[in-house]
């Protein structure tokens, strides 16, 4: 058995004042190596002054980015990816601060990730589900938003919208980051496609997607359709890395 990785959790934040101590003491719960990395666009409710707080609190395990304002939901994962990387983190979460993503599936997520080299929260997956609140129209678009991506780019994989992800080291280096275009949500689906290119192992583990517990969703049918238009363009983008497969993986020095 693998000793446990430490993990970093990424977390964009934008108005999340009441969800983020929640969440951070969910986190600092679980029987993990685990350290929080928040990423605040400059939040009107101050958030951003709430995560100082917990890096206070918590020292060494709490680290804050403070960006200028909404720079997008892409560049926000990015930043935090990268920095992530340069504490030394041996796996990277991504999870959303407003507990849509169940803190307490970390640990299935990392005993899932031994035999692979990222992995899913997946709600599409035999035993995952969503929100069961949610009204059959929105149900219906999120399956078929997720069913059109994956048919388009080709991925065997159930759920490759979800923003509940784990990944290796390894992997995210070896990913080519400065590839990315997407500036929206559909830069999940890129993150996705891109792993699947470069023959990465993709494990998925099933979830229950919860609606928000506190705060305002930022999801909108617009938000949806525009990530509809732009799976397109990932597909033509990315042509050569299909073709290439493992050896388009980025040199890890």
């Amino acid at each position: 058995m693998e000793t446990p990785l430490q993990i970093t959790v990424v977390t964009p934040t934008y108005n999340e004042a009441e969800n983020l101590p929640k969440l951070a003491a969910a986190l600092f719960a679980l029987p993990l190596d685990l350290h929080l990395l928040v990423v605040d666009d400059n939040s009107p409710d101050g958030t951003g002054a709430i995560a100082d707080r917990l890096a206070a609190e918590f020292p060494g395990r709490v680290q804050v980015l403070h960006r200028a304002g909404k720079l997008g939901f892409s560049s926000a994962y990015l930043e935090g990816f990268q920095a992530a990387l340069d504490a030394g983190a041996e796996a990277i979460a991504q999870m959303d601060a407003d507990f849509s993503h169940d803190p307490q599936v970390l640990p299935q997520m990392l005993e899932k990730l031994q035999s692979c080299d990222m992995v899913l929260g997946s709600r599409y997956t035999p035993g995952g589900s969503v929100d069961k609140r949610w009204s059959i129209w929105r149900k219906g678009l999120s399956a078929w938003g997720n069913f059109y991506a994956r048919s388009i780019l080709g991925l065997h994989l159930r759920d490759v919208t979800t923003g509940y992800r784990l990944w290796r080291r390894e992997t995210m280096l070896g990913i080519p980051l400065d590839r990315i275009q997407s500036t929206g949500y559909i830069f999940l689906v890129e993150m996705a496609h891109l792993a699947h290119c470069l023959d990465y192992r993709i494990g998925e583990v099933p979830i229950y997607f919860a609606d928000r517990r506190y705060g305002t969703s930022k999801m909108s049918l617009r938000i949806q359709l525009e990530a509809a238009v732009r799976v397109w363009k990932v597909r033509w983008a990315t042509d050569d890395l299909r073709q290439n497969g493992r050896s388009a993986r980025r040199t890890i020095a």
